[in-house]
């Protein structure tokens, strides 16, 4: 009985909710790899030689203007009846410096959502960072850290000898606030890359797994009750060894047992064959947004007193597919072959949505 009500709930979250006498609030927290969203000034020198008018790519402001209104289109169109303002949070990655993102929330699809930005300026070679948008009308930030991907987690995992002093990538960035007047914690990421392999540059996202899951625990010690959500661009799938074992994150939600245990849904999703990236012919769920168990409590009750997990989406709208060639199906990206295509990006977006109950 209790999955058949949740199965209820969960077919009507398309419409305001509302299920077997209880009224919920419905809220909308998605993560999106932007696809080198980068200015046009070359800031750093041969690092950002290829977005700029005299780079490989002749990034020009006419390409520049292209590529906002598209990621902004992109995000306009992710709405429901019972989101109607679009998601309350979206964390992003790929994307140079804050003057990027005041863009995109200045742009005439998204200016109505009033969207604020959080940024930090990070360590990584290309300037690549991430960042936050957030509804203040939905979410109210109440502080602003970051991590650094340092030695001491190799250390935790015994690669402290594999550890390089030059080694540079995206600072973590965790976002505190109230989330219908739940203490949430986001914390977003883009992990290293898989250059030279998957399983040569295992090491360094399994560091970066160890650092997410030593900031959640640090979280929970300071505040035990509180909801912490972790999304990002992690450049590995659930199953691998960065996500199931150095986050622990679980592939059943049953499993996760108290606010210490973290459930990823993707894990589920790309059995199915369902992915936010292509390569050769098969899919990849790089982009994932996993939970702690502040979220999972409620999942079979029909009583939701706090934010509860309702259900994940790929976004693999058609808009967003290229719908022609060889790469049918997959992601319309800006550049195809080193050629301007005027697409959106190389990933798909995705989504958790959250439902609360209301007094």
């Amino acid at each position: 009985m209790k999955k058949l009500a949740l199965f209820a709930l969960a077919a009507l979250m398309l419409l305001p909710l509302v299920a077997q006498d209880r009224r919920y609030n419905l809220y909308g927290v998605m993560f999106y790899n932007l696809e080198n969203l980068f200015d046009t000034i070359n800031t750093n020198g041969t690092y950002d030689l290829e977005f700029s008018p005299a780079g490989a790519r002749q990034w020009n402001h006419e390409k520049y203007w292209q590529k906002q209104h598209n990621m902004a289109y992109a995000i306009a169109q992710i709405v429901t009846p019972g989101t109607p303002d679009g998601p309350a949070i979206i964390g992003v990655s790929e994307i140079e410096n804050k003057s990027v993102l005041d863009d995109l929330v200045r742009q005439p699809e998204l200016r109505s959502r009033r969207y604020q930005v959080v940024h930090h300026d990070g360590p990584d070679r290309r300037g690549v960072d991430v960042g936050l948008l957030y509804n203040p009308r939905l979410f109210k930030v109440l502080n602003v850290t970051n991590q650094r991907l340092e030695k001491r987690y190799f250390d935790a995992l015994g690669y402290g000898d594999l550890f390089n002093e030059d080694f540079r990538t995206r600072d973590q960035l965790c976002v505190t606030g109230l989330l219908a007047g739940d203490k949430v914690t986001v914390m977003v990421n883009h992990w290293p890359s898989r250059l030279g392999g998957q399983e040569a540059s295992s090491y360094l996202r399994e560091a970066a797994g160890m650092m997410a899951r030593q900031t959640i625990d640090s979280l929970l010690r300071d505040d035990p009750n509180q909801g912490i959500i972790f999304m990002g661009d992690l450049n590995d799938d659930p199953q691998d060894p960065s996500c199931s074992r150095a986050v622990g994150a679980k592939r059943d939600i049953k499993d996760v047992t108290d606010n210490h245990g973290v459930y990823n849904p993707w894990w589920k999703i790309l059995d199915k064959g369902i992915g936010t990236l292509a390569y050769k012919g098969g899919w990849n769920l790089f982009d994932q947004i996993m939970m702690n168990g502040h979220f999972t409590r409620y999942y079979d009750s029909k009583e939701k007193p706090q934010l509860t997990f309702l259900r994940a989406e790929v976004l693999n709208r058609e808009l967003l597919k290229t719908n022609e060639g060889d790469r049918q199906g997959y992601p319309f990206r800006t550049y195809t072959g080193g050629v301007f295509v005027n697409g959106f990006s190389d990933h798909f977006p995705t989504i958790i949505y959250l439902a609360k109950e209301v007094n």
